[in-house]
């Protein structure tokens, strides 16, 4: 990961990234990416962005050769950067103003269904990594984290007693998850009996470490749960985002409210969470069209 705010030269673009890390609070990777797309652009330009007129703006967009996902956060990014130059005075006018944002095909996330859960879950339980792998599937599961939120998830941050966790999500917002007994059952067996046999060092207060002792990877993990989808004979290319996709469903289709669920997996807007409703009424749609009277 680098950190591409030491490389900028525009002293604009770095005021706006320097905003995104302090006052937005953004990850690296969110702000590397921002930065990159705003060079590329000044790039093609021959210009500092400050100078671009809409005709620039809109000769780059035009031109532009890659998909239309890409081309959507293009515009989102440039949007973003103008709106902090107009709210910081340094310019009169938003380039972007009257172009149009690419409509995108809303795409209904992947879950699990409960058979899926259940094939995927039940793992051959021989060697200390094969208790965590049980723990972190399970409180996945259970809590809904992003993969971020678990790898990063510290000793100190479990309350047994109480049967919660507190992660520190997006924009290092801190929230409390509750944790069920199975789930909770998991993570104890494995802390207490399991983990002492992966610590290399005393100070290391994260919870799930690799081989060398390390705290495991996002994408150490993702070839964990591709390895373990693939011995439980799942068709479905699953990432540990599936697994919050498969929390979130559950609970709505088991009647939870969509406010509880937006903070339980830790959305600033309503409109994120409410994918999963889409989801819901598809699968009602889909279960109807079994009926035996369903096209009649």
């Amino acid at each position: 990961m680098r950190n591409i705010i030491n490389s900028i030269e525009d002293k604009d673009v770095l005021s706006f990234l320097e905003y995104l890390k302090y006052e937005r609070r953004l990850s690296v990777n969110t702000i590397d990416s921002y930065g990159e797309n705003l060079l590329l652009v000044s790039k093609y330009l021959n210009k500092d962005l400050i100078n671009a007129t809409r005709d620039d703006i809109k000769n780059f967009f035009d031109n532009f050769d890659g998909d239309v996902k890409t081309k959507a956060h293009y515009l989102t990014v440039l949007n973003s950067f103008y709106k902090y130059l107009l709210f910081m005075g340094k310019c009169s006018i938003n380039p972007c103003d009257g172009i149009k944002h690419p409509k995108l095909s809303k795409k209904l996330p992947e879950y699990l269904t409960g058979e899926e859960i259940n094939k995927l879950f039940d793992i051959r339980l021989t060697k200390p990594i094969d208790y965590r792998n049980k723990a972190m599937l399970e409180v996945l599961y259970a809590t809904g984290t992003r993969i971020s939120e678990l790898i990063n998830l510290e000793l100190n941050q479990i309350d047994f007693d109480e049967c919660i966790i507190r992660v520190t999500g997006k924009g290092k917002k801190d929230r409390i998850i509750p944790i069920g007994d199975t789930a909770m059952d998991a993570l104890k067996n494995y802390i207490l009996n399991y983990r002492i046999f992966l610590v290399k060092t005393n100070d290391n207060n994260y919870v799930f470490l690799n081989k060398n002792g390390s705290k495991i990877s996002r994408q150490g993990f993702f070839k964990i749960l591709k390895g373990l989808a693939f011995d439980a004979g799942i068709k479905k290319d699953i990432s540990p985002h599936t697994i919050r996709h498969s929390f979130a469903t559950n609970l709505l289709n088991n009647g939870a409210d969509l406010r509880i669920i937006q903070e339980l997996l830790g959305h600033e807007n309503l409109q994120t969470t409410e994918i999963y409703s889409h989801l819901t009424n598809k699968k009602i749609e889909d279960d109807y069209q079994n009926h035996p009277h369903a096209n009649n």
